[in-house]
């Protein structure tokens, strides 16, 4: 069965929290605005019922403070028609009569009274509860037309900025793509090119020592070195992408030959580099030897383009705590600006001229996804050096 990838399953994750979150916009919103329209409807009822008080009142000198309270209180967009359902009377509703002729005006208003019995039922105006005096019709106030749109336009925001931020997304994606082949290649070709370059030095000592076979052979045994070193080469870029095969093995037997490779290569770099490993005999752990190998040599290489001085120091430090093997790698090279301690282990990030990114990203993937550890800045400060820590499962 094969399984989706994790950058699939988070995509799928927010796309369901943001259609959970606009449904829930959306309810909240709706309730909101049924709140309003029902105490917009108590409102009108208690004008109609104000009409209708003041119609039945036969006293010459009623009291209307009441009613007119009501009307002020009255926001939304009302029409009053008599019982043939001819508009004699407004409120709320924008007009500029002058713009109009009296025929222009009356259409006007019907227009508007049948659009408002298409929203809300107009109620009945009574008098002495038989005789129907008339219609009022209302319409929605402003603010519920606001809040019924604000959900979409709440949408239509956020859809813009997750399209900006989807294209932005890719867009770094395939940046960081990109930097990866390329990262990639280089890493290829500074990984062929030493025992490369040796093995053409070692077949010129060839054709000079044929009459030589102590030379001859001592030359053959470096150059089954060389071949051995583009073996592994090989496997290690094999594993890449696949799952590697993990052992129960000596840790310090892995560390001990990641160092002598690079004490043999720093005189060539011209600087005098002291590769310091601790004298334990034996730490047991399940790792893949080929991978967690690369992942030393890649933070030797880090420590030693670090070191501005010719005489540099990089020192080991292996312990066991509990369920966990934790080694720090230590050097005494310009260290690292806390500004970018995140930024370090980013493909494609480098801050060498000639760097290409993807040393330390390589060793954390290995570390991380294939040994379910972890490789992190456990100490560092710009001229005092920098400690990288992994923490092994024991």
């Amino acid at each position: 069965m094969q399984r989706r990838p994790v950058s699939a399953n988070f995509k799928i994750a927010l796309v369901a929290l943001a259609m959970l979150i606009v449904i829930a916009v959306l309810f909240y919103t709706q309730s909101i605005v049924e709140k309003l329209q029902e105490r917009e409807h108590v409102s009108l009822q208690l004008h109609i019922s104000a009409l209708e008080y003041i119609a039945n009142d036969d006293s010459p000198n009623g009291d209307y403070t009441f009613e007119q309270s009501v009307t002020d209180v009255i926001d939304f967009p009302l029409l009053m028609t008599d019982a043939d359902l001819t508009p004699y009377s407004q409120r709320n509703i924008d007009v500029d009569s002058a713009a109009f002729t009296t025929e222009e005006l009356h259409e006007f208003f019907v227009q508007r009274r049948d659009h408002m019995a298409e929203v809300n039922p107009p109620i009945v105006v009574k008098y002495k509860d038989s005789t129907v005096l008339g219609y009022v019709f209302y319409d929605e106030s402003e603010l519920v037309r606001d809040l019924r749109a604000l959900p979409y336009i709440e949408i239509l925001v956020a859809g813009m900025f997750i399209l900006i931020g989807y294209i932005g997304f890719s867009y770094i994606k395939r940046s960081e793509q990109a930097n990866i082949w390329v990262g990639m290649s280089k890493e290829t070709a500074h990984q062929l090119g030493t025992p490369l370059s040796s093995m053409m030095g070692w077949l010129e000592l060839l054709r000079e020592q044929t009459d030589d076979p102590e030379a001859l052979e001592q030359t053959v045994a470096e150059m089954e070195k060389d071949v051995s070193r583009l073996n592994r080469i090989a496997l290690r870029f094999s594993k890449i992408g696949s799952k590697p095969q993990l052992s129960e093995q000596n840790l310090m037997d892995t560390i001990r030959k990641s160092a002598d490779y690079y004490r043999r290569r720093t005189p060539q770099l011209g600087k005098k580099v002291s590769i310091i490993v601790p004298e334990i005999a034996s730490v047991t752990a399940r790792y893949n030897a080929e991978l967690l190998e690369w992942v030393f040599e890649n933070l030797m290489k880090n420590a030693l383009d670090a070191m501005e001085q010719t005489d540099g120091r990089i020192e080991y430090f292996v312990s066991r705590r509990g369920k966990k093997i934790i080694i720090d790698v230590k050097d005494n090279g310009k260290g690292i600006d806390l500004r970018l301690k995140k930024d370090i282990f980013r493909p494609g990030y480098s801050t060498k001229k000639r760097g290409w990114g993807l040393g330390l990203s390589l060793a954390r993937r290995i570390v991380q996804d294939y040994h379910r550890g972890k490789l992190f800045v456990h100490e560092t400060a710009p001229g005092k050096g920098t400690t990288f820590r992994i923490i092994l499962p024991a």
